[in-house]
């Protein structure tokens, strides 16, 4: 069997308490060590600054205009436009008090004035932090005071959330700076808490009128602090040093640069994944890096598709939840078709996949095929597509294996974290080897598994599996303010992610479980379970309670034990005289503990995807006699997902009609 891999160091027995760990795996490029890395390009500035000089007229950011609710054609900004605004801006930050290292906040949706803020904080050595209200209540708050960051440029419809009562470090700033314009009501509130509002015009006529030479940053200074979920629900700031960034962007260049089908400056990448999150962020380096365009989506997901079709990109990159929804679609549309044309698809999907399987490539297997069947749903997608990428939560094998035949284009999947700079692993283009995995590791990274026999996975098994760790070049520096946290993950060099994976024979990667229970759901947030389940149980209706996420799934469900005197009462008033046991059979009572748990997480100020979508009613409390609790009462998962497992998948089956 082909290997992928390059095995660099063997597995180690656990001995003295220590756990067993496996073999070290690198990419095969890095066998006998990690590559040179180029030395012109050692930060993020020298990816963009290299690109200026060399494709100063091509189009690097583009956006769309909405005017009278009507939105425009695609209007580009080239590389040399891009680099003197960045200029002015930069020059405008210095102007306002900004000193080499501080911190500068991002808060809004993508779009060209955010890429051209964070070049200006690389161009003067300055610390972009993105800030991200999805990470839960006060989250905006908690990262402007806990990174102390002295100015924000921030989208207009985001500007109230930021100077209101509730964002009390609002006051630490000195300067905040819209995405467009600011109202007079706006600068007025912004003054009485002493912070000076601009709108982008001002501040870079600001930056014309006092011009600053550039401070460009060294590989050790740190590129971004970029917060992400953490288990007690205050977000973690991960650090990332401009080597670190540098050398992923070089890593996926070298990686994707092996295969015929190149990336070019020619390319464009339809952007819609928050740039406050690594994947995009990464991809949109990357992109830079090729002097290629990136096209913003322009805010409504649900109309992402006509973007898709104003733009045509070459290369699009999602989380599940998009690719699922682009699947429900095309099966849906399959459904419409008459019966012979439905079975001349799938007969012509089976033939294709069939010369898949035995190594043809997807534009060699069935070009009859392509042009009879699959050259619609290219053209769905814009009818340039070459690649796409799903990232940020397990893709299913069926759906992946769908889009690998029918979209005419590549199909990946990849694995990173915000603390792996996103690109941990990649799969081969075109391989079907790979389907259902996450590939080998990046060019830059090692990766071996640690034993978790609490869990029974062991990495010197017949089916080596483990917990997740990753060496190499890409990695942060650590959590901002929090070294305890850094020692419990980075050990002997190693991050340990709390992901559990597979090293399959060939020597590929698969994820297939989570170490501690914070889940990601299949559009890519963070859940923390346990902090849900300590929420929800402060309602007087739940006794206990166990909540669920399958991370293939965008929804939470729940097993939910009423208080029964809490219940009883509810259900008097209602005039229903039954049983304990009867009333947690009737669908009124779990209409009514649903509504009862949406009134919790509003209370809590909980985000949507944290919310319970279904719940099953059980009478029985979580006993130790059924091992689904601990001596200490703590719920045991793994038992209580096998104990629910009908519950759980009846609950998914009903709540699927209701996707949107």
């Amino acid at each position: 069997m082909k290997s992928f891999v390059a095995k660099v160091e063997e597995g180690v027995k656990g001995e003295d308490g220590k756990p067993s760990v496996g073999p070290v795996y690198r990419n095969i490029l890095s066998e006998k060590g990690f590559p040179p890395r180029d030395s012109d390009i050692t930060t993020t500035w020298d990816i963009f600054s290299k690109s200026v000089e060399k494709f100063p007229g091509n189009n690097m950011l583009g956006w769309r205009q909405i005017v009278d609710e009507k939105v425009g054609p695609y209007m580009w900004k080239t590389y040399k436009e891009v680099y003197e605004e960045v200029l002015h801006i930069g020059s405008a930050l210095r102007a306002a008090g900004a000193e080499l290292g501080c911190r500068v906040g991002i808060y809004g949706a993508n779009c060209p004035q955010w890429i051209i803020a964070m070049e200006a904080c690389a161009a003067h050595t300055l610390i972009c932090v993105p800030l991200y209200d999805t990470l839960g209540p006060g989250a905006v708050d908690y990262i402007v005071n806990h990174a102390e960051i002295d100015f924000v440029f921030v989208q207009n419809t985001k500007i109230e959330g930021l100077i209101e009562p509730d964002c009390k470090s609002a006051k630490r700033l000195k300067a905040i700076v819209s995405f467009t314009n600011v109202s007079e009501e706006q600068s007025v509130k912004a003054s009485e808490i002493e912070v000076k509002a601009y709108s982008w015009l001002d501040f870079l006529h600001l930056g014309q009128e006092k011009p600053e030479e550039i401070n460009p940053p060294k590989p050790s200074n740190v590129c971004t602090i970029m917060y992400t979920s953490g288990t007690s629900g205050e977000p973690k700031g991960v650090v990332l040093t401009h080597e670190a960034a540098a050398t992923c962007v070089i890593g996926m260049d070298i990686c994707l640069d092996q295969f015929e089908d190149k990336m070019t400056h020619d390319d464009v990448y339809l952007s819609f994944l928050p740039l406050a999150h690594i994947l995009d962020r990464a991809n949109e380096e990357y992109f830079f890096r090729k002097g290629a365009s990136v096209g913003y989506y322009h805010g409504d997901l649900n109309a992402l598709h006509d973007d898709i079709q104003e733009l045509k990109p070459t290369f699009l990159a999602g989380v599940p939840r998009v690719f699922e929804r682009i699947h429900e679609g095309i099966q849906k549309a399959l459904q419409e078709l008459n019966p012979r044309r439905r079975l001349i698809f799938y007969a012509l999907y089976k033939y294709k996949l069939a010369w898949m399987n035995r190594g043809y490539s997807h534009s060699k297997a069935s070009r009859v095929a392509d042009f009879i069947a699959f050259k619609k749903i290219k053209n769905q997608l814009g009818g340039r597509i070459r690649l796409l990428v799903s990232g940020g939560a397990p893709l299913s094998p069926e759906i992946e294996e769908f889009l690998r035949v029918t979209s005419c284009c590549f199909v990946l999947q990849g694995y990173g974290l915000t603390e792996t700079l996103g690109g941990t692993s990649l799969c081969y283009p075109d391989d079907m080897s790979m389907l259902g995995t996450v590939g080998i590791p990046a060019v830059y990274n090692e990766i071996r598994l640690e034993e978790v026999p609490e869990m029974g996975y062991d990495p010197l098994g017949e089916n080596p599996s483990g917990e997740i760790c990753i060496r190499g070049k890409c990695l942060f520096s650590g959590y901002y303010k929090n070294p305890e946290l850094t020692e419990e993950v980075m050990k002997d060099g190693w991050f340990h992610t709390g992901d559990i994976g597979e090293i399959l024979p060939n020597g590929v990667l698969k994820v297939i479980d989570r170490k501690k229970n914070l889940i990601k759901l299949s559009q890519g947030e963070y859940v923390a379970l346990e902090h849900l389940e300590s929420i929800y149980g402060q309602n007087p209706i739940v006794q206990d309670i166990w909540v669920y996420g399958d991370s293939f799934k965008s929804m939470l469900v729940a097993v939910i034990i009423p208080n029964p005197e809490t219940l009883n009462r509810w259900a008097k008033v209602l005039g229903l005289t039954k049983p304990f046991e009867e009333l947690c059979s009737l669908s009124e009572i779990q209409e009514h503990i649903i509504s009862e748990l949406k009134s919790t997480a509003e209370k809590n100020k909980l985000s949507r995807f944290e919310y319970i979508k279904a719940v099953t009613v059980d009478t029985k409390p979580f006993d130790i006699e059924r091992d689904l609790v601990t001596a200490t009462l703590k719920n045991k998962r793994n038992n209580l997902l096998k104990y629910y497992q009908v519950s759980v998948d009846e609950m998914y089956r009903k709540l699927e009609p209701k996707r949107s």
